[in-house]
């Protein structure tokens, strides 16, 4: 019998589906589409960004929670750290292989967002006003 159809009749492996609670993708799902890292993530699209110029990109991000996120981002393999030799050292973020790939849908989601906040800020009203 083909592998691919053993796996079909099987199922979805339960260590990568998402809508399996013992998934470990639900933590990096977390990670990634919280605000600040959606907007970290797709901030770093354009290229590597020092630290204050993220925390000057993000609006009302704090560099508590700044510093939290990069080293989650970091940790799950999205962001890297780079430290370019200096006094004091120069320390700039940017994305991995796998944080871009990640990058672009992200952003779709952002500009959908920004292209639809009109119309859900209508719905909303409406909703409100109804009860």
């Amino acid at each position: 019998m083909d592998v691919g159809v053993q796996a079909a009749r099987k199922g979805p492996d339960p260590a990568s589906d998402v809508f399996n609670s013992d998934c470990p993708g639900r933590t990096v799902l977390d990670h990634v589409t919280s605000r600040w890292g959606v907007l970290i993530l797709a901030s770093l699209r354009e290229g590597p960004l020092r630290f204050y110029e993220l925390r000057d990109r993000i609006g009302g991000i704090s560099e508590k929670m700044l510093s939290q996120n990069l080293r989650v981002l970091g940790r799950d393999g999205l962001v890297a750290r780079e430290v370019e030799p200096a006094v004091p050292p120069k320390v700039s973020y940017r994305l991995t292989p796998l944080g871009s790939g990640l990058a672009g849908p992200l952003q779709g989601l952002l500009d959908w967002v920004s292209g639809h906040t009109h119309d859900i800020v209508a719905a909303q009203r409406n909703h409100d006003a109804q009860g």
